[in-house]
């Protein structure tokens, strides 16, 4: 008897919600539809669980669940109608909320390849007229550019470069070098220290040049002595100016802000409630739905396009205040 009476509340709910949305054209259709058999299928096999544990009449839930039954893809009703538990069927018809309500956003980039560039007023890094003589034909010499806080000890500046010393490892330098009377023609050679040498130069010298050129040079980032070593083929002065670096990106926190809307619900009654629009420049990530009083009770929290929506109903004869929220996120700086 009870599943009898229970085909005949589905079945008589659902005909009038799809006819006023629009799905179908008679009531006999709307009843024995696809969208009409799954509402049918849920409210059969959920009612009775609305019943019992929420104390609610089966009826009255299923009205109130009627705009998410006619707007519901066809899909997710299938999902609710199919699924082993009510969290399971709510889950496929309002959606499921990030954990704790928190937004949780999808790597931007490649933290070892993806770097931010700092560029940074000029400064001296190293000058071998002022400290450790010419570099030799056909050798190599090792340099510091990160971890510094005193670029003197090699020939640069007594300070550390407008936080270049100090901001850690750096994946990749940005530096001017300067060839200083050569003995030869020839060239020099940037990479990270001690590593393969490329088959590439940096400068290109004739023997008695002062020539310079900007290079953007990869560092080796370990907890090395050095981060970079410098090949030359003739013997030469070389100086350097370090003008940018770059470090891997910091992950930004999103700028989020929440809006709501209050309404009064009617004592014994049922009420939908919609939250207002996300400010410009702000996507809606997520809502909620309250109830001032213990007698007011959340039937459903759904998306519903850009705004928040929640439907209540007032178990008390008393009017009470309901607030819908939405949280609004946006990238910094938009």
């Amino acid at each position: 008897m009870k599943k009898s009476l229970l085909t005949l509340a589905a079945l008589a709910m659902a005909a009038p919600l799809l006819l006023a949305a629009g799905y179908v054209r008679s009531a006999d259709a709307a009843a024995y539809s696809p969208r009409g058999q799954l509402v049918y299928q849920i409210v059969r096999k959920w009612g009775p669980h609305v019943q019992e544990a929420y104390r609610a009449d089966m009826n009255v839930w299923a009205r109130q669940m009627g705009p998410i039954f006619a707007k519901s893809p066809m899909n997710a009703l299938q999902r609710a109608a199919d699924a082993r538990d009510f969290d399971a069927m709510n889950d496929a018809l309002l959606g499921k909320a990030a954990a704790n309500g928190q937004v949780v956003p999808s790597a931007i980039g490649n933290l070892a390849a993806d770097l931010t560039f700092v560029p940074i007023a000029p400064c001296r890094i190293f000058d071998t007229r002022l400290a450790g003589g010419p570099i030799l034909a056909n050798s190599t010499r090792d340099f510091d550019v990160s971890s510094v806080a005193d670029y003197s000890f090699q020939g640069g500046s007594a300070s550390n470069c407008n936080g270049a010393g100090s901001v850690g490892a750096i994946g990749a330098a940005m530096i001017n070098f300067a060839v200083v009377t050569p003995g030869a023609a020839g060239y020099i050679t940037a990479y990270p220290y001690q590593g393969v040498r490329p088959l590439a130069s940096n400068v290109n010298y004739a023997g008695g040049d002062v020539v310079s050129n900007l290079a953007v040079v990869t560092l080796d980032a370990s907890a090395a002595a050095s981060d970079m070593t410098v090949y030359s083929f003739a013997q030469t002065h070389l100086v350097a100016d370090i003008v940018g670096y770059f470090i891997a990106p910091t992950p930004t926190a999103l700028q989020c802000t929440t809006v709501q809307t209050i309404s009064t619900m009617n004592g014994s009654a049922s009420f939908t409630g919609t939250s207002p629009s996300c400010p410009a420049g702000y996507t809606k990530t997520g809502g909620y739905c309250q109830a001032a009083g213990t007698a007011g009770r959340v039937v459903a929290s759904y998306p519903n396009g850009t705004l928040h929506q929640c439907v209540f109903a007032n178990e008390s004869p008393t009017a009470m205040q309901v607030t819908v929220y939405a949280e609004c996120c946006r990238l910094p700086g938009r």
